[in-house]
């Protein structure tokens, strides 16, 4: 089951990442089109991070705040070897999958310090799962030393 959110579908700006999308089983790429669509209402809320640059890394769709410079790249995947998951990552060299394991501990399904993971049936934690993203969409400028 995917999460509840008001239906919006941004446009795809980039040709290989719909195409990408596309070539997800029809379930799972409803479940990751949720996702991107919080990405974007999460970044469009999010004071500081401006527009976010959907393209793909290691050939998955990865969201960017190129222009502001404010966050930490976002994936979404799926894998073949796990047909009923999915996932959203977060840099391993962050501290944020730590940090949302310590606020969410029972919230989210941890692989390691890089991803929380998904079951396609699963009711997702939309709230969390929001407060995560803008986490990464806003991590240098929160780790950014304060003068």
């Amino acid at each position: 089951m995917t999460p509840h959110l008001t239906p919006r579908i941004t446009p795809f700006g980039n040709a290989a990442v719909r195409r990408t999308y596309d070539t997800y089983p029809a379930p799972i790429r409803a479940s990751l089109m949720v996702l991107r669509e919080l990405i974007f209402a999460t970044a469009a809320s999010t004071e500081g991070v401006g527009e976010i640059e959907e393209t793909l890394k290691w050939g998955e769709p990865a969201y960017l705040t190129t222009g502001s410079k404010s966050g930490s790249t976002i994936r979404l995947g799926w894998k073949k070897s796990e047909p009923m998951q999915y996932a959203i990552y977060f840099n391993c060299k962050t501290t944020l999958v730590d940090t949302f394991r310590s606020i969410f501990p029972h919230d989210f399904v941890f692989e390691g310090s890089r991803a929380l993971v998904f079951e396609q049936a699963a009711i997702v934690p939309v709230d969390a799962l929001a407060f995560c993203i803008a986490s990464a969409l806003t991590y240098h400028r929160l780790a950014a030393p304060t003068a």
